[in-house]
Protein backbone atom coordinates (compact mmCIF):
# COMPACT_ATOMS: atom_id res chain seq x y z
CA UNK A 1 0.00 0.00 0.00
CA UNK A 2 1.51 3.63 -1.10
CA UNK A 3 1.36 6.14 1.21
CA UNK A 4 -1.22 8.92 1.55
CA UNK A 5 -1.13 12.47 1.19
CA UNK A 6 -3.76 15.27 1.78
CA UNK A 7 -3.64 18.97 1.03
CA UNK A 8 -5.94 20.51 3.57
CA UNK A 9 -7.48 23.91 3.22
CA UNK A 10 -7.31 25.33 7.69
CA UNK A 11 -10.26 27.39 8.86
CA UNK A 12 -10.05 29.93 11.55
CA UNK A 13 -6.24 30.06 11.93
CA UNK A 14 -3.59 32.31 10.70
CA UNK A 15 -1.54 29.42 8.16
CA UNK A 16 -3.95 28.35 5.01
CA UNK A 17 -3.15 24.99 4.09
CA UNK A 18 -1.69 21.70 5.98
CA UNK A 19 0.19 19.25 3.48
CA UNK A 20 -0.16 15.85 5.54
CA UNK A 21 1.37 12.60 4.21
CA UNK A 22 0.96 8.78 6.12
CA UNK A 23 2.36 6.13 5.72
CA UNK A 24 0.79 2.34 5.31
CA UNK A 25 0.94 1.96 9.61
CA UNK A 26 -0.97 5.58 9.79
CA UNK A 27 2.47 6.88 11.02
CA UNK A 28 3.04 10.72 10.04
CA UNK A 29 5.59 11.16 7.46
CA UNK A 30 5.81 14.21 6.84
CA UNK A 31 3.69 17.63 7.64
CA UNK A 32 3.98 21.16 6.05
CA UNK A 33 2.02 24.32 6.97
CA UNK A 34 1.38 27.23 4.79
CA UNK A 35 1.89 30.69 7.10
CA UNK A 36 1.15 30.71 9.79
CA UNK A 37 3.74 30.95 13.06
CA UNK A 38 6.74 29.33 11.19
CA UNK A 39 9.03 28.15 13.99
CA UNK A 40 5.87 26.81 15.79
CA UNK A 41 4.69 24.80 13.10
CA UNK A 42 8.47 23.62 12.18
CA UNK A 43 8.41 22.65 15.77
CA UNK A 44 5.05 20.94 15.62
CA UNK A 45 5.57 19.39 12.29
CA UNK A 46 9.18 17.84 13.46
CA UNK A 47 7.65 16.50 16.40
CA UNK A 48 4.91 14.16 15.13
CA UNK A 49 6.98 13.31 12.46
CA UNK A 50 6.94 9.32 13.04
CA UNK A 51 4.31 9.15 15.15
CA UNK A 52 0.97 7.26 14.77
CA UNK A 53 -1.69 9.78 13.54
CA UNK A 54 -4.26 8.61 16.05
CA UNK A 55 -1.52 9.66 19.35
CA UNK A 56 -0.66 12.99 17.65
CA UNK A 57 -4.82 13.40 16.98
CA UNK A 58 -5.33 12.59 21.01
CA UNK A 59 -2.95 14.97 22.13
CA UNK A 60 -3.55 17.79 19.80
CA UNK A 61 -7.43 17.56 18.80
CA UNK A 62 -8.96 20.79 20.80
CA UNK A 63 -6.31 22.95 21.25
CA UNK A 64 -7.17 26.30 21.17
CA UNK A 65 -5.46 29.69 19.76
CA UNK A 66 -5.99 32.58 22.28
CA UNK A 67 -9.93 33.23 22.04
CA UNK A 68 -9.81 31.17 18.66
CA UNK A 69 -12.16 27.86 18.58
CA UNK A 70 -9.38 26.28 16.69
CA UNK A 71 -5.91 26.44 16.39
CA UNK A 72 -3.36 25.08 13.95
CA UNK A 73 -2.49 21.47 15.58
CA UNK A 74 -6.46 21.65 15.97
CA UNK A 75 -6.80 21.48 12.66
CA UNK A 76 -4.30 19.09 11.90
CA UNK A 77 -6.06 17.43 13.20
CA UNK A 78 -8.88 17.49 11.14
CA UNK A 79 -6.54 16.91 8.13
CA UNK A 80 -5.48 13.30 9.84
CA UNK A 81 -8.92 11.96 10.55
CA UNK A 82 -9.71 12.18 6.93
CA UNK A 83 -6.79 10.67 5.83
CA UNK A 84 -7.12 8.04 8.65
CA UNK A 85 -10.84 7.38 7.50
Amino acid sequence: MAARKITYPTTGTCSKLITVELDDDNRILSVEFLGGCNGNLQGISSLVRGMKAEDAISRLEGIRCGMKPTSCPDQLTRALRQLVG
